[in-house]
C-alpha cells in the first residue's frame, strides 16, 4: 500500500490540484453511512495520482485519491419517471408510495457541481475498526435500533452496533450507528492524530457532503447506476433485498466503481453532511455542505441489503433523524485541512422540511445504514 504523508497542506500552493480525502463509515444498520477527508503535503500531491490509496495512521481508513472534476448532480425526468414507477415496498416499511415518490421528485434540478480532487474511503467503516474506537473511549449510544427501516420502524429490544439482530463478520459495515455516532468517532479519530501531532486544530476527518457522495458514487457516470442502465445485472455489483438473505456481508466482495470505491450502491445506507432539502433549487455548486441547523434531517445515500433495486441509483436520495438508527445504516468519514464552510440556503418551511415523516426529530434509530469519511484542504 502506497503511503502519504498527512500533514496539512496550503491550498494556494496547489491551486486546482488541492486533494480531498475523503474515507467511509458504515452506520445505518438502518444503512447510512458517514465520511472523512484526509489532507496531503504540497510535496506529496504531486506524487499522489487519481487511484493511489493510503493510510493516515493504524486506525485510519484506506483512502482513495479522487479526480476533480464536474458532474451533473441529480435525476433527469426520464429517470424520475422509471423511478417512481417502481414505487416503494408499502408492506413491509409502512410508508405511503406518495412519500417516497416525493424523495424522487427532490432528485431536481439537475445541476452542474465542480470538485477539486479528494480522498475517500475505500470500504465502509467496518465492526472492527468502531469496535477499536468503542474499546478506547468507552462510548456508549443513547438509543436502541430499528428492523425494517424508516422513522415509523419498531426498535428491536437490546439490538445495538454489537447485536444488530443477524450475524456479522469484523469485516462486516458496522450499522446501528447515527448520524450523532458518526460524529462521535470522527472526533475520536480526529483526536488520535491531534496526539501523534499529525493533525492541529479540530482534526481533518469530517461526514462527506452530499455532492461529494455523488460524485464519488457516479466515477464519472451518467447512468442510473454507477455500473450502467441495466437493473438485471445488480446483483453482480450490489447487495440489496433480493440478494442478501436477509443481512449485511463483509466489505469489498462486489466489484469496485471506476474510482475504485467498493459499496457505493447497497449494502448499508451512508450518512453524509447535509441536511436535507426537498429541492436543489438553492444548493451549493463547488461541493460544500448545505446546512439547516442542528435540528434537520440528515441525507443518506446508496441503498442497503433490505432495499429494492431502484433503489440503487447514484442519485437516490434519503433523510433521517440525527440520532436514528437502523440495521440498513452505517458511515463513512472524510479528512480535511480546515473546517468545512456551510452553504445554508434560505428556506422559508425549514420546519416541515426538517420533519417531513410528522415524527419526533430525535425520535427513531434503524437497521440499514452506514457511513464514510472525507477530508478536504480549503
Amino acid at each position: 500500500m502506497r503511503s502519504i504523508s498527512n500533514s496539512c497542506f496550503r491550498a494556494d500552493s496547489f491551486r486546482t490540484e488541492s486533494v480531498i480525502a475523503i474515507f467511509f463509515f458504515a452506520a445505518f444498520i438502518f444503512a447510512a453511512t458517514a465520511f472523512c477527508v484526509v489532507e496531503l503535503k504540497a510535496n506529496d500531491f504531486a506524487a499522489a495520482k487519481p487511484g493511489d490509496v493510503f493510510r493516515d495512521c493504524p486506525d485510519c481508513p484506506e483512502m482513495v485519491v479522487i479526480p476533480a472534476g464536474s458532474f451533473t448532480m441529480g435525476s433527469s425526468a426520464s429517470e424520475k419517471t422509471w423511478a417512481a414507477t417502481h414505487g416503494w415496498d408499502t408492506e413491509q416499511h409502512k410508508i405511503p408510495l406518495r412519500s417516497f415518490a416525493l424523495a424522487v421528485a427532490d432528485e431536481a434540478p439537475q445541476h452542474k457541481v465542480s470538485l477539486r480532487s479528494f480522498a475517500l474511503g475505500k470500504y465502509d467503516v467496518t465492526r472492527r475498526e468502531y469496535a477499536a474506537f468503542v474499546s478506547e473511549t468507552g462510548y456508549r449510544s443513547d438509543g436502541g435500533c430499528s428492523d425494517n427501516g424508516g422513522p415509523n420502524s419498531p426498535k428491536r429490544a437490546g439490538a445495538s452496533w454489537k447485536n444488530p439482530g443477524f450475524k456479522q463478520t469484523d469485516n462486516d459495515p458496522v450499522i446501528c450507528v447515527s448520524w450523532d455516532d458518526a460524529e462521535a468517532y470522527v472526533s475520536w479519530l480526529n483526536r488520535t492524530l491531534q496526539r501523534s501531532g499529525s493533525a492541529s486544530g479540530d482534526g481533518p476527518y469530517r461526514l462527506p457532503t452530499e455532492s461529494e457522495w455523488e460524485y464519488a458514487a457516479r466515477a464519472g457516470t451518467t447512468t442510473r447506476f454507477w455500473w450502467g442502465n441495466d437493473e438485471s445485472t445488480a446483483a453482480a455489483h450490489a447487495w440489496y433485498k433480493e440478494n442478501s438473505g436477509g443481512q449485511t456481508h463483509p466489505v469489498g466482495l462486489k466489484p469496485a466503481n471506476r474510482f475504485g470505491l467498493y459499496d457505493m450502491a447497497g449494502n448499508v445506507w451512508q450518512w453524509t453532511q447535509d441536511c436535507y432539502a426537498e429541492s436543489y433549487a438553492a444548493a451549493p455548486n463547488n461541493g460544500t455542505v448545505a446546512e439547516m441547523g442542528n435540528q434537520c434531517l440528515r441525507v443518506d445515500r446508496g441503498g442497503s441489503w433490505n432495499y429494492a433495486t431502484w433503489l440503487l441509483r447514484s442519485a437516490t436520495r434519503e433523510r433521517n433523524p440525527p440520532d436514528y438508527r437502523d440495521r440498513v445504516m452505517g458511515f463513512a468519514w472524510q479528512r480535511r485541512c480546515r473546517e468545512l464552510r456551510a452553504y445554508v440556503p434560505d428556506f422559508r418551511s425549514n420546519e416541515r422540511k426538517a420533519n417531513p415523516f410528522g415524527v419526533g426529530i430525535r425520535q427513531c434509530r434503524c437497521d440499514h445504514l452506514y457511513c464514510r469519511a472525507a477530508t478536504r484542504c480549503q
